[in-house]
């Protein structure tokens, strides 16, 4: 509902006048009592002046009244002389509400306008709906089942999702996604873990299974480290932010989503990970969350167990411990067929040895892996940016 104004505001001149002759005193008598010129006087009482707050308290001190008193008159009138603007600041602040514009605009998602109209049509248009207060269909073909999302999600939570989802649509598979096949890219995958540099084939190892894979990096005041989703019941995306540049969070993030697409989950809403890799659980008993879904807590010990066999894991915890030294790491890592990494990320998050400990082993991966996977961040501008 819009502010309601008055018919007519007076200026506080037309106060000072009545209280003048309410005492019988000339424009001159209060010049002199307020120890200002008189032209000063003459111009506040035409209205040509404002009322200053130094003058406030002298007519308040004059009058018997509160300084407040003046100053409200003069803001009411002030405020009653300014022409109505249009709704274009209403209309801003609407925008900003609803999305993250400076952060679109900054990573180019959407062009920049002073026009407001066109602001909000590049907005709609990347939102894909034709009214702001609706939610935008993240799945499309799940949007037309009427099923209700997880939980909601928040603006930066939606526009990256939406923007994963743009990237997602032009990306190249090699075959026709199928259980049979993700089977055999897990183990393709588990063949890439030793090595670092290997991590560049995982997009094509996707591929050939039928699984999109992307990177996008997270927008400020979200903690978001994967997604599942599906462009179509038969096409699964796996999106990434490489929140954590280690190759631990990589790994796990990465065979996180890939449970989910074995599962299916997805398929009837998206499923967006936050906070999988600082609050992950390994074994059964030190679940991240005690409410977390079913299938996160199966996706995550689907994670650690494909990385790194529980029992394994146990054994070398009992053998070693407390003396995790370096070289035992990389034995155990050697035997295991994984990078050196991957087990420290795993003890860091079992909680047996301090996050300080072999941090250098926890090697960068972004650099690597946006070599071969199409990527939208740090900087970069793929195809569809303005």
């Amino acid at each position: 509902m819009g502010e309601r104004r008055a018919a007519e505001v007076f200026p506080p001149g037309e106060f000072i006048k009545e209280e003048l002759e309410a005492r019988d005193w000339t424009q001159i008598e209060l010049a002199e009592i307020l120890g200002r010129p008189l032209t000063v006087v003459n111009e506040i009482i035409s209205g040509k002046r404002g009322i200053t707050p130094e003058t406030a308290k002298g007519l308040g001190d004059a009058f018997g009244t509160s300084a407040q008193y003046w100053l409200n008159l003069e803001s009411a009138y002030r405020l009653s002389r300014t022409p109505d603007q249009d709704d274009g600041v209403t209309r801003r602040a609407r925008l900003y509400a609803k999305v993250p514009v400076r952060e679109m605009i900054k990573r180019r998602w959407i062009e920049p306008s002073e026009n407001v109209d066109v602001l909000e049509k590049r907005i709609l248009d990347f939102l894909r709906t034709d009214d702001l207060d609706k939610e935008p269909d993240l799945l499309s073909f799940a949007a037309r089942k009427s099923t209700p999302y997880r939980r909601s999600l928040s603006p930066a939570e939606m526009v990256w999702l939406l923007r994963a989802r743009q990237l997602a649509e032009s990306i190249p598979i090699n075959n026709a996604f199928s259980p049979e096949r993700i089977l055999e890219s897990i183990d393709r995958l588990r063949d890439l873990l030793p090595s670092l540099d290997a991590i560049k084939h995982v997009p094509a190892v996707l591929a050939d299974a039928g699984i999109r894979f992307l990177v996008v990096e997270h927008l400020p005041k979200t903690r978001i480290d994967g997604a599942c989703f599906w462009l179509n019941e038969e096409s699964p995306v796996i999106a990434m932010s490489i929140r954590f540049d280690r190759i631990d969070a990589f790994w796990h993030t990465l065979m996180h989503e890939l449970c989910h697409v074995m599962n299916g989950d997805g398929r009837d809403q998206v499923t967006l990970d936050t906070d999988l890799v600082t609050g992950r659980a390994q074994p059964e008993t030190e679940t991240r969350d005690k409410h977390e879904p079913p299938e996160e807590k199966k996706a995550d010990l689907f994670a650690a167990e494909t990385l790194v066999p529980h029992d394994a894991l146990e054994a070398f915890i009992a053998r070693v411990r407390p003396h995790y030294s370096k070289v035992k790491i990389r034995v155990f890592a050697e035997q295991m067929k994984v990078h050196p990494g991957v087990v420290v990320g795993q003890l860091q998050h079992r909680g047996v040895i301090a996050y300080s400990h072999n941090r250098e082993m926890l090697e960068k991966v972004r650099d690597i892996i946006t070599q071969t996977a199409p990527a939208d961040g740090w900087g970069s501008f793929p195809s569809g940016a303005f």
